[in-house]
């Protein structure tokens, strides 16, 4: 059952926890609060000069990794994955001033946020219709800024080593919703086009990034709701050049081909693991089948839009045959390995499997395709977006 509410907006509790600070403050001498994400679970977003910082904010029972902390909420920054060095002791200072104001404020605010969120839909409820108070969420570094914007929170495709999971259950959490498993709820983001319309008037153009960690933009629900087709169409609309960039592993996509050719500069792609389907079947039995990716990347080829895929974690299968594979569909590719088997234990312990689940082995293979790709020409990136 589909149930419509009119959204909790956390970026607003969020803000209560730090007051009286406001975005553009100083949190520590030439470090300002430059905003809020509540996409990939709570995130202070800071700048310190040319580099922007993330900070994470986390229920203190669930984690055991933060650099300070209230009576509730743990505090930490990030690296992302080493890509963005923070000065430890900065990053200390940071946290232990942000969290000594958060304690001030934290039993109200969550108080409140809980009070909220009741009142808007059975807390049990697995698909919840919600509008939201923004659209475009700014990331990436300050030399390269791009907004990423997410249809659907939470993913019925439901891979089990996802790593959004935690972190959109710890908001969850918070919110005082009821603990449901990864893959079986929902959240459909109902309003977003009409806000997306009038954030594309007014902010300075950047590329977009349909972001598939918290929810993929082409899941099942997008064949009644077509959240991100109409999104598309106000990119598309909008009367200015947004670069797009847009991620799935949902065959579904090739229905809007014809509409993402029309964007003023798209790219759009899958994440391609492996091309061993059996493997596929493993890790992702809800999502599209290898050669209905592939047969996706063709016709958006055959459409003149430029094609991604992201190799992230690495699996399985023949290395030589998905480096060929790479550089007959797509321009270029993203990669990362493995960040945590979140849900998906049982998965690894698969004696097929289970040595992939290392460091070593995850290393190993990504270097060795890596070189694969090199030989082969093929445009590989680290970073989130196309070099170009």
């Amino acid at each position: 059952m589909v149930y419509i509410s009119d959204g909790v907006d956390i970026h607003r509790h969020l803000l209560a926890l730090l007051a009286p600070l406001e975005v553009g403050d100083e949190i520590v001498p030439g470090v300002r609060l430059d905003g809020t994400s509540t996409e990939l679970g709570l995130r202070l977003r800071l700048i310190a000069g040319e580099q922007r910082i993330w900070v994470d904010v986390t229920p203190a029972e669930r984690t055991r990794k933060w650099a300070a902390r209230s009576k509730l909420l743990a505090v930490g920054y990030r690296d992302e994955g080493g890509r963005n060095r923070v000065d430890a002791k900065l990053g200390l200072a940071l946290c232990e001033r942000l969290a000594g104001t958060i304690a001030a404020n934290e039993d109200a605010v969550i108080e409140a946020l809980r009070s909220e969120a009741a009142r808007e839909a059975p807390l049990a409820a697995r698909v919840r219709e919600v509008c939201v108070p923004t659209a475009l969420d700014a990331a990436g570094p300050t030399h390269a800024p791009y907004y990423t914007i997410n249809p659907y929170v939470g993913c019925v495709i439901g891979c089990k080593f996802c790593y959004a999971q935690t972190n959109l259950g710890l908001v969850r959490q918070l919110m005082g919703l009821a603990h449901v498993p990864w893959g079986s709820w929902v959240e459909v983001r109902a309003n977003l086009p009409d806000v997306l319309g009038e954030e594309l008037q007014r902010l300075e153009p950047r590329p977009i990034k349909f972001c598939p960690i918290v929810g993929d933009a082409y899941q099942a629900v997008e064949r009644t709701h077509r959240v991100t087709q109409r999104c598309l169409e106000v990119v598309r609309d909008s009367g200015r050049a947004w670069p797009t960039i847009i991620l799935t592993r949902a065959a579904l996509m090739k229905r809007d081909v014809a509409l993402l050719a029309s964007l003023p500069a798209p790219w759009a792609g899958v994440s391609l693991p492996t091309v061993d389907d059996t493997v596929r079947r493993h890790f992702e039995p809800r999502a599209s089948s290898i050669e209905q990716r592939l047969d996706l990347l063709k016709a958006l080829r055959g459409a003149g839009i430029k094609t991604m895929a992201v190799v992230q974690p690495i699996f399985a299968g023949p290395l030589e045959a998905l480096a060929d594979t790479l550089a007959a569909h797509v321009d270029g590719v993203s990669w990362d390995v493995l960040r945590g088997e979140e849900g998906a234990k049982a998965e690894f312990d698969d004696p097929r499997f289970s040595q992939t689940r290392t460091k070593g082995w995850q290393r190993e293979r990504a270097t060795a395709l890596l070189a694969m790709l090199h030989a082969r020409g093929v445009d590989v990136w680290e970073s989130d977006l196309p070099p170009s």
